[in-house]
């Protein structure tokens, strides 16, 4: 029996679950699979994941075996980077235990890997469209040896591959790491802090703002037209929230932002 599914593991001993698969027919698992009955009303909405220091998945990081093959996870501070196709696991899934044994939610920005630590954090970008998003791993699997990752249905539906299976980039990324994205990254609304000439300027924009009683969604860098700009979001929406936040950024860095669309 091939599996077409990325599994779902038992947080103490790794494992193939015994299920009847279906012939994919798009970048999910099964010809079955997709939303839930009642999705969110704005997935751009729903911010990336933010790295964080972690303790590592006591049972979920062990060798392991599945559909014949021998999985050994890498180590805590190993970099990672690689290029291959990615697919994604929706409703079939939802709210079943993951490998780290946390309940997997197709609604949130979580993948599978084989071997990437669990937990840890990667960043996953479309180079057929320049869009890019952060994940936590918290789950084991694809197990077939042309797939190389198999991201939460939201992520999929941000990058653009709910419809195949397609070729992607996957980089590890760190706690305090700020990953510089494509100007196509993540949809939605953002506020632009600032549009500058040098990337240490930025990161240096990026640090203050840490330092400040600022909270907001997340905070990007993104090239474009040569410049290097710092934005804050994803929001939903131009509501309270947005304005808000903009107005505590003009009143605490002296910076007044600008909405931009993506």
């Amino acid at each position: 029996m091939v599996l077409a599914g990325c599994s779902s593991l038992a947080p103490r001993a790794p494992h193939v679950p015994d299920r009847e698969p279906s012939k994919p027919v798009s970048g999910g698992y099964y010809k079955d699979d997709g939303p839930g009955a009642n999705p969110p009303a704005d997935l751009a909405g729903i911010p990336d994941a933010v790295p964080r220091e972690e303790p590592l998945h006591r049972y979920a990081n062990r060798p392991y075996s599945a559909l014949g093959r021998e999985f050994t996870p890498l180590k805590a501070d190993s970099a990672y980077r690689a290029t291959g196709p990615a697919s994604w696991y929706g409703r079939r899934f939802h709210g079943k235990p993951t490998a780290s044994g946390e309940v997997y939610d197709m609604y949130a920005m979580t993948a599978a890997h084989p071997t990437l630590p669990i937990p840890s954090y990667v960043r996953v970008s479309n180079p057929a469209n320049g869009r890019s998003v952060v994940v936590r791993i918290n789950d084991r699997g694809p197990f077939h040896e042309d797939r190389l990752i198999d991201l939460s249905y939201t992520a999929a539906w941000k990058l653009d591959l709910l419809r195949g299976v397609r070729p992607v980039q996957v980089e590890r990324i760190f706690a305090g790491d700020l990953p510089t994205t494509p100007g196509a990254a993540v949809p939605g609304l953002w506020l632009q802090l600032a549009a500058l000439s040098r990337r240490e300027a930025a990161e240096a924009l990026v640090r203050q703002v840490r330092e400040t009683e600022l909270t907001l969604p997340g905070l990007a860098l993104v090239e474009s037209d040569a410049l290097v700009k710092v934005q804050a979001g994803p929001y939903a929406s131009t509501g309270d929230q947005v304005r808000a936040d903009a107005e505590r950024i003009e009143r605490v860095l002296g910076m007044r932002p600008i909405q931009i669309w993506r």
